[in-house]
């Protein structure tokens, strides 16, 4: 791990002068440093704090390279708010107070220092006299520092197996063993993400409790400070920095992994299984190796011999058992081929200061063979890269998995000058962005899932993320749990979750841990099946098969509403698994039930984590909530203990919100596109519009009743003391007389 910055010699930014103001942006000179300090109304409820050189930040300083880096970044790199720039003269301080709306920053003259209102209330502030210190040196090192009191609980920065609040810790952004991610949010209220490419030192008060300390190693300080609720902070980073295309539903079908040194053959006869039994299945996943790659003289794509003879026979028979085909690729040419000379002569491979390639050890993308990186940021390379995988697709793959954060050394560049934590950070988001190019680039809407376990800014932009396989244990399957709700608190809105992991012993994977685990699994984004044995359901009695098949069944009839919710997150950035803090960042009681989380906004699933049948829920205030298993209504603000079989989970109903399912199918091609939806639960009155893929479902409330459009030939279950009446095309609830 990269060690942490041993910042001596950091002279704080002070003696500002007020240089001038437009409608969007305020400008400043620190008179002791010489630098200047833009800060601009980016949107509603954002500032964006940029600081530097005074030439370094005008526009036409930045090149080609520079510009598509930024794009990569930024999804919308224009300011869209308005701001109002007024001195401030009281006897604690001078500087200026520059508002948005209800919402103000005031900066400090003398002394650099940032405090953040709304309305009268202190929602950000920045330590007073530690503001944003800078380190010169071959890169400069920026140092900024949040206050932090007994109040704030801090989320995001990437994937976290532990406490989701990551108060204490130490990330450093390029180290791949950190997993982290930059954006960073206070249940108070607020968050921060740095925008760039380089290295980002997060200290969530592992140095001094009372702060938040960002270290930056680049030549541009580069800030937004969002305000406002965590979800509308979620909103916010999203809407700047982009979101996900969308899966499209046969990939929203259960997955099943290939297991290693597993044939074509074996897995395809797991998969008719899975149909013979009636276990729902859409996708099957091919093991590493990578199923093809460049050949040894020229660059052309061939299906490794040894794994697929005829790609297209093999697509055929998938096509014919409705069955989808998904596989691994890897971004290099083997190091022992003639194609790898080559391109080593041309500079088309990643290379240190002797123009020497690149050469990584075997990975089992490689089958263990050592290969050279492409180097993506070759707009030639990275045009020939997407061609290739796209004949791929048209051959009849899917969806692509590729794993790319390699720890590339400091002394290697790209053809752009990258090198260190720059490289380190941009190349798995290159290869991210070629595969989807590949995959979904080319289709209108964009639609395409593409499979990876790599971090980085910008990557809630692609569905999906793959999970961890740490075990078959109760530890593992709270593991997996938790990941999928910390990258939820940092944006990336769907985890494919791993139903056990087949590179571990499956001696603890018991029974009640499958079942449980499966149920979990059912009531998130996506999932997978391994097809190892010992992880299938065909290990198991005949009990635990019948509830495989009970709970898959209830996957596929959810599938409606986690794609509906999978469409709101293209529109909001809102994730499938919401945290506790997230969906109820003022309930400081919920937060501390970081293993239940809402899936979208109408259901509360508290998932079984350890053996028995008895388990503790807390439904948060504010809401009344709705047993699904027995429709009882309980109020909020309460803690419940419910006796749950392996057949059932503790599910809630969040009171006014509905919940449409789909009919009961075996695989994504049985949905009826004319009618994919089947049945209606309403928790309470309905007041919201229910979340459902394509949603043309409508609730208006007038006088005391709910009309709604859009369920015709829908069965309708209301809750208790309501009844249903159907009147055309419109459904009245109103109160049983």
């Amino acid at each position: 791990m990269p060690p942490k910055s041993n910042l001596e010699h950091v002279t704080q930014l002070a003696d500002l002068d007020f240089l001038s103001s437009k409608s969007m942006r305020a400008e400043f000179f620190a008179g002791n440093v010489g630098l200047q300090l833009q800060i601009e109304a980016h949107a509603p409820g954002v500032y964006r704090v940029r600081c530097a050189k005074p030439d370094e930040l005008l526009p036409e300083k930045a090149n080609a390279r520079a510009r598509a880096r930024a794009q990569m970044l930024l999804a919308r790199e224009e300011a869209v708010g308005e701001l109002a720039v007024s001195s401030v003269t009281d006897l604690s301080h001078e500087g200026w107070r520059i508002e948005q709306g209800d919402i103000a920053l005031e900066l400090t003259r003398s002394s650099m220092h940032i405090s953040v209102w709304r309305n009268d209330d202190l929602v950000f502030s920045t330590v007073d006299g530690a503001t944003l210190g800078l380190a010169e040196g071959d890169t400069p090192i920026w140092q900024f520092c949040a206050e932090l009191d007994g109040d704030d609980l801090l989320y995001g920065a990437g994937e976290c197996p532990g406490q989701l609040d990551r108060n204490g810790s130490h990330l450093v952004t390029d180290d791949a063993a950190a997993r982290a991610l930059p954006l960073v949010w206070s249940t108070r209220g607020w968050g921060l993400y740095l925008n760039t490419l380089s290295r980002v030192e997060h200290d969530f008060g592992a140095t001094d409790a009372g702060q938040y300390q960002l270290t930056l190693h680049d030549e541009i300080f580069d800030l937004f400070i969002f305000i406002g609720e965590p979800a509308e902070i979620i909103n916010q980073y999203t809407a700047l920095t982009g979101r996900a295309g969308q899966p499209g539903l046969p990939l929203m079908g259960v997955w099943l992994d290939q297991a290693s040194g597993q044939s074509v053959d074996e897995i395809l006869q797991v998969a008719q299984n899975f149909r013979a039994q009636q276990w729902g299945l859409d996708v099957v996943n091919l093991a590493p190796p990578a199923l093809n790659g460049f050949q040894t003289d020229k660059p052309a794509f061939e299906w490794d011999a040894s794994r697929i003879t005829d790609m297209r026979e093999l697509a055929g028979r998938c096509e014919e058992a409705t069955l989808q085909l998904a596989g691994p690729t890897f971004p290099g040419v083997l190091a022992d081929t003639d194609l790898f000379s080559d391109w080593e002569d041309r500079g088309w491979l990643l290379i240190n200061d002797d123009s020497e390639a690149l050469v990584l050890p075997g990975i089992e993308a490689t089958g263990g063979r050592p290969f050279g990186l492409l180097d993506l940021t070759h707009k030639d390379v990275y045009k020939l890269w997407v061609e290739r995988q796209r004949q791929s697709f048209e051959d009849g793959l899917v969806a692509p998995s590729c794993n790319a954060q390699f720890d590339i050394p400091d002394d290697i560049t790209a053809r752009g000058g990258e090198s260190g934590a720059l490289l380190r950070t941009l190349y798995p988001m290159l290869v991210r962005q070629a595969l989807f190019d590949a995959v979904a680039g080319h289709k209108t809407p964009q639609e395409g899932v593409v499979c990876s376990a790599d971090l980085f800014p910008s990557v809630q932009r692609f569905a999906w993320q793959t999970g961890p396989r740490t075990g078959n244990n109760w530890q593992a399957m709270e593991h997996t749990l938790r990941t999928a709700l910390s990258l939820g608190n940092s944006s990336v809105p769907v985890q494919m979750h791993a139903l056990g992991s087949a590179v571990h012993p499956t001696d603890d994977m018991t029974p009640e841990l499958y079942v449980r685990w499966l149920a979990m699994c059912v009531f998130s984004g996506n999932f997978s099946f391994q097809a190892l044995p010992g992880l299938l359901p065909s290990s198991f009695d005949e009990a635990t098969q019948e509830l495989v098949r009970h709970w898959l069944q209830w996957r596929y009839r959810l599938v409606p509403y986690v794609l509906g919710i999978i469409e709101e997150a293209v529109r909001t950035g809102q994730p499938v698994q919401r945290s506790m803090a997230l969906a109820f960042p003022t309930d400081y009681v919920a937060q501390q039930w970081d293993t239940q989380y809402m899936l979208g906004p109408a259901l509360l699933v508290a998932p079984v984590v350890q053996p028995g049948n008895k388990v503790q829920v807390y439904l948060p205030a504010g809401d009344a909530w709705w047993d699904l298993n027995t429709g009882w209504r309980y109020e909020g603000g309460t803690t419940w203990t419910v006796e749950v079989g392996l057949d059932a989970l503790p599910l809630f109903g969040r009171e006014g919100h509905m919940l449409c399912l789909g009919p009961t199918v075996q695989h994504s091609g049985d949905f009826n596109s004319a009618r994919i939806l089947d049945e209606v639960w309403m928790f309470g009155m309905p007041e919201h519009s229910p979340v459902v893929m394509r949603n043309k479902i409508r609730v208006m409330q007038m006088q005391g009743s709910s009309y709604i459009k859009g369920l015709e030939g829908l069965r309708i279950l209301p809750s208790e003391g309501l009844e249903v009446k159907r009147r055309g095309a419109e459904v009245r609830i109103s109160r049983a007389r």
